[in-house]
């Protein structure tokens, strides 16, 4: 597979649901997309606050636009604040640098897409992301603490 089928979006975000239910998470917005950084798959709970699909597409687009998890994003953002804030104004504030974005890999590693969840603690939100890529037989990349 080279590149993110629907099928594999959609069950990436049933599983991310599947995981929140059975952990019994706040209510999530995920939002999956492909390696070009278009959508192709998202959902908001009933019960989510009104900008919460957006701090999921910025988990996510931050992700796949420096390539590497949004949990290195937030280690960088400690390390390097004004490379952090830079990128974040040519993201045109599409960046979230915080745990719950994570890089879409192949078998063979290679990137097609991301998904980033919002709603509870930034690590539950990682993990039902993380649950959800597994489930699609893919890898997740959350990036390294």
């Amino acid at each position: 597979m080279t590149d993110l089928t629907l099928d594999a979006a959609q069950t990436i975000l049933a599983d991310g649901l599947k995981y929140a239910a059975d952990n019994k998470l706040n209510p999530l917005a995920i939002v999956v997309l492909d390696a070009r950084g278009a959508p192709k798959a998202l959902a908001a709970q009933d019960g989510t606050s009104l900008k919460r699909t957006d701090v999921a597409r910025g988990k996510a687009y931050g992700a796949l636009s420096l390539g590497m998890g949004s949990r290195s994003i937030f280690k960088r953002a400690k390390e390097q604040p004004y490379f952090i804030a830079a990128v974040g104004q040519t993201l045109e504030g599409a960046l979230i640098p915080v745990p719950g974005g994570v890089l879409i890999r192949s078998a063979e590693g290679k990137v097609m897409g991301a998904v980033g969840i919002s709603g509870d603690t930034s690590d539950n939100d990682e993990a039902a992301a993380m649950a959800g890529i597994a489930a699609a037989g893919l890898k997740g990349d959350p990036g390294a603490d």
